[in-house]
């Protein structure tokens, strides 16, 4: 699938696409990984070696379609130079059920809009300021669709 993604993208058939790597209440089980667990019980345990290998898996997908994108060439730069991949989970523990921080992982600097190489750490702010749907909002804008507002956000995440 990243392959096809990364074709769709090179010849411009597409300009957003979405894929799921995994259900949040997947029993899906990884046999070529030393797991013997389904995914949504080792997200219980969450320190785990076994949730590790699952969770580094799939960051390997993720810098597997990077690395393509990376080297089909666009204009001056990259397919990568020009996109915007997002890579997140729904939950920040699965031990404790907790989604009040979601890690979000970004790649790709949307044809020079987007800064890349930081940390930005929005979890002292208050909820209202570090919703997921401003983060679109802000995303979209540099793609050339801008909303007045998204599922629960009308302002920008601020720093991006």
């Amino acid at each position: 699938m990243a392959d096809i993604l990364a074709l769709a993208f090179q010849t411009n058939k597409t300009s957003v696409a979405t894929l799921l790597l995994c259900r949040d209440i997947s029993g899906m089980f990884y046999p070529f990984l030393p797991v013997t667990e389904a995914h949504h019980l080792l997200s219980h345990n969450d320190t785990s070696k076994e949730f590790t290998l699952v969770n580094q898996y799939y960051t390997g997908q993720l810098a597997y379609l990077a690395q393509r994108l990376q080297s089909m060439a666009e204009g001056d730069g990259t397919v990568l130079d020009n996109s915007c991949l997002l890579f997140m989970s729904n939950m920040w523990s699965g031990s404790r059920h907790d989604s009040t921080r979601v890690p979000v992982l970004t790649l790709g600097s949307l044809g020079g809009t987007l800064q890349s190489g930081r940390v930005l750490d929005y979890y002292d702010r208050p909820a209202d300021t570090r919703r997921l749907c401003s983060l679109y909002l802000s995303l979209m804008d540099r793609m050339g669709v801008e909303l007045p507002s998204f599922g629960d956000a009308d302002e920008r995440l601020a720093g991006i």
